[in-house]
């Protein structure tokens, strides 16, 4: 799917849902009233508060919750703790309209699952919470940026690798990352074909992450490896993560490999966990020759152009004949 393949769904659900009528469902309501006595259901909340959970400024809630009150739809009291301002709650006719009008969307919602399988369900239900936790991403990921490595990044990006290390027990004496020699040198690194290193900044421009992709040392020109992913606390938490790895692997299938590595440790869970998420499964035993001999953790994922549903025989089948090219390379190694 493409940008305009999306816009384009998405105006159609908000057609079809009804969110341009005049009216929602058989009541008086406006849909933007209709949302706004949904959201006073779970308890009395103020102006700002309504407004950040509808996603809009404040000037836009203002006149429909003054309409709901003329109709004494809604009261508002004072704060139970700021006297300076003010909560608004649902009176008694509000519950009552609340009630048909939760009915009549109940009943709504009844027609339409009846048009799917209970399969099709299923997937309509999957397919609508990974568009929600895309969308979250998306709006916790505003202000930050995903760029490529540049010369005067290199300082930045090594000190968050170390400040990382540190943080999980990473110590250089070890066999991790943070004792290669390149760590202050990764622009010259990540140069050349099937090569690339991106950083991650916040408004400010600071640089608060990054990861690469990198041809696998000691294996065939098949084989990437997914490196030195690192993140700074303040970084964690919004889907950062995962959206790196996903542009890497896109850049991977872009430069033409057929499956992708990586060494981590049980210190990362989060990151493991991550990665499982995205179809890496683990290897009994390491591909080509990284030179970590402390990371533990040895996980590939095949690569294909088009991403499709695999049944688990098929994949295993793929992870097999993805770890076995590489213990042919380090055979030919040796």
């Amino acid at each position: 799917m493409d940008a305009r393949t999306l816009r384009a769904r998405s105006r159609e659900l908000v057609r079809e849902l009804g969110m341009f009528a005049p009216q929602c469902c058989a009541t008086p309501l406006t849909p933007v009233e209709a949302h706004l006595l949904i959201e006073l259901e779970s308890g009395p909340l103020t102006n700002n508060q309504l407004a950040e959970r509808l996603r809009v400024d404040k000037s836009n809630t203002s006149r429909p919750l003054s309409r709901l009150q003329e109709r004494d739809l809604v009261i508002r009291q004072p704060h139970a703790v700021d006297g300076r301002s003010q909560e608004l709650g649902l009176t008694a006719n509000g519950q009552r309209l609340l009630h048909e009008l939760h009915r009549d969307l109940d009943q709504h919602s009844d027609q339409v699952l009846a048009q799917l399988s209970p399969q099709e369900q299923q997937q309509l239900q999957q397919g609508l919470e990974l568009y929600l936790r895309a969308l979250q991403a998306h709006r916790l990921q505003l202000g930050y940026q995903i760029r490529g490595l540049q010369p005067e990044d290199q300082s930045a990006i090594a000190q968050v690798i170390r400040h990382v290390s540190t943080e999980h027990g990473l110590t250089a004496d070890k066999g991790y990352g943070v004792a290669d020699p390149t760590l202050d040198q990764l622009y010259p690194h990540y140069q050349g074909s099937g090569r690339a290193y991106w950083v991650i900044t916040d408004t400010r421009g600071a640089i608060l992450g990054g990861g690469g992709i990198a041809p696998l040392q000691g294996a065939n020109g098949a084989v990437c490896e997914l490196q030195k992913m690192y993140f700074l606390p303040e970084l964690r938490g919004k889907g950062l993560g995962r959206r790196l790895v996903l542009h890497a692997l896109a850049f991977a299938r872009q430069s033409g490999y057929s499956c992708c590595y990586l060494e981590t440790t049980a210190a990362l869970r989060q990151a493991e966990r991550l990665y499982q998420s995205l179809g890496f499964r683990h290897l009994q035993a390491a591909m080509g020759n990284t030179g970590h001999c402390d990371c533990e953790i040895r996980m590939s994922l095949e690569l294909t152009l088009e991403p499709s549903p695999v049944d688990s025989q098929t994949r295993s089948t793929m992870t097999t004949a993805c770890h076995c090219a590489g213990a042919a390379d380090q055979n030919n190694d040796a």
